[in-house]
């Protein structure tokens, strides 16, 4: 049920920077000189962890989705202590690539694993990851999503240029675990020996036997107890949470939940209007999100929030939830027809952006955003219109502003 292993992560030690400044006079934004030990202790506050950076703009401690797209749409990437809620498309067809991007880039950093369904198990979860691209293939890949489109060559060569100007530079070799947000190729499966290098605890809600207590009618369900529980024994006994600092090299909880809400967790919001368990979803959302403000964890969940007939408990999911993104599938729609819908396979909608430490939300300043799952690559841009009729859609990687954070501060000693 749960499959553990060791996963090396080995990190570069960076090369001195003051070695020409040792007789000058040292500032404060300077480092006093390199440290023999790795440890976070002493000159620098900034903890360091493999596969995260500071936020530019607060020194929040983020991690990335698994598409750099999203990252730069959320505003650099997704907050350590935060919830991430994907609104699942109505066919549950792209949805669930998110949630694997954001596993597979765990592996690839070193990351732990919490992996939670009620529909599928675990280990198949992560049977079905995304291969990493190396860094050659990742740019044959653009290079022929942009071939596709029919320009004249001086106008293809400019934009194919700014297209490329502030992706990561493309070197030959495997995937470097140092890079910050990595592409996968959907069309192929992570390698086994990643998978078994890799630390990973498995939640799947059959095999757990239902408990003795009681439960009241507006209480949790069974499967939204267990899981709770297995979620808290894994950050305390791993050392995730503040109170009981890890030993060993700090590192990130990633924690994955599958169509949560589903009739599978033996909840009936998505079954009825008025249903009888109408607060055990939002109690769970409540009590996660206090586990992960006080532990160095990340969580993305999948949500048919389609099939929920109250709107109201929608709001209260949304309240409860720090970041919002919906998918809108064209699949059986009338769009999925539509001459200005045909390059894209849905939209993407950004409902909400962390308010941490604020009372009110922050709103992303980009709209009109499409997806598409072509040439192996899951991609995000703006959406053509007829004032924008270019031959290259734009890709909110390289061209797109993220929008601003708000600030928070979990117990890792970052500071603004």
């Amino acid at each position: 049920m749960a499959a553990v292993g060791s996963s090396g992560s080995g990190t570069g030690s960076t090369g001195s920077v003051a070695a020409a400044a040792a007789s000058k006079n040292v500032t404060s934004f300077q480092r006093k000189g390199p440290r023999a030990s790795g440890t976070d202790s002493g000159g620098s506050r900034l903890v360091s962890i493999a596969g995260t950076r500071p936020s530019v703009r607060n020194g929040q401690l983020l991690v990335s989705t698994g598409l750099p797209a999203l990252d730069q749409l959320l505003g650099g990437g997704l907050a350590v202590g935060t919830v991430l809620l994907i609104e699942e498309d109505k066919y549950n067809v792209y949805s669930p690539l998110l949630f694997k991007y954001f596993l597979a880039e765990g592996i690839i950093n070193g990351h732990p694993l919490l992996v939670a369904s009620a529909k599928e198990n675990p280990a198949d979860i992560l049977q079905g990851l995304p291969a990493p691209l190396l860094d050659d293939s990742c740019k044959k890949e653009f290079d022929e999503d942009a071939g596709d489109h029919k320009a004249p060559d001086s106008n293809m060569k400019m934009k194919i240029a700014w297209r490329y100007q502030l992706l990561p530079k493309m070197e030959a070799g495997p995937v470097s675990s140092s890079r910050f947000g990595h592409y996968y190729d959907a069309s192929k499966k992570i390698p086994q020996e990643l998978l078994k290098a890799s630390t990973w605890h498995g939640f799947f809600l059959p095999e757990k036997v239902p408990s003795s207590v009681n439960i009241e009618p507006c209480s949790l369900t069974h499967g939204y107890i267990e899981l709770l529980q297995f979620i808290q024994k894994i950050i305390y006994e791993e050392g995730f949470d503040g109170s009981n600092p890890q030993k060993k090299q700090k590192n990130i909880l990633r924690i994955g939940i599958q169509s949560l809400g589903s009739p599978l967790w033996g909840d009936d919001v998505c079954c009825t209007e008025h249903c009888a368990s109408s607060h055990s979803l939002t109690k769970f959302l409540y009590i996660l999100r206090g586990l992960l403000r006080t532990s160095l964890s990340a969580c993305i969940i999948t949500m048919p929030t389609h099939l929920i007939q109250n709107k109201a408990i929608i709001a209260r999911i949304t309240n409860l939830s720090d970041t919002v993104v919906h998918l809108e599938s064209f699949i059986g729609s009338d769009r999925e027809t539509n001459p200005l819908y045909k390059d894209y396979h849905g939209l993407i909608h950004i409902r909400q952006i962390p308010r941490l430490n604020n009372l009110i939300c922050d709103v992303s300043d980009v709209k009109d955003l499409a997806f598409k799952l072509k040439r192996k690559l899951f991609t995000i841009e703006i959406r053509k219109t007829r004032e924008d009729p270019g031959p290259v859609a734009r890709f909110i990687g390289a061209s797109s502003r993220a929008p601003k954070t708000c600030v928070f501060h979990p117990w890792s000693g970052l500071v603004t």
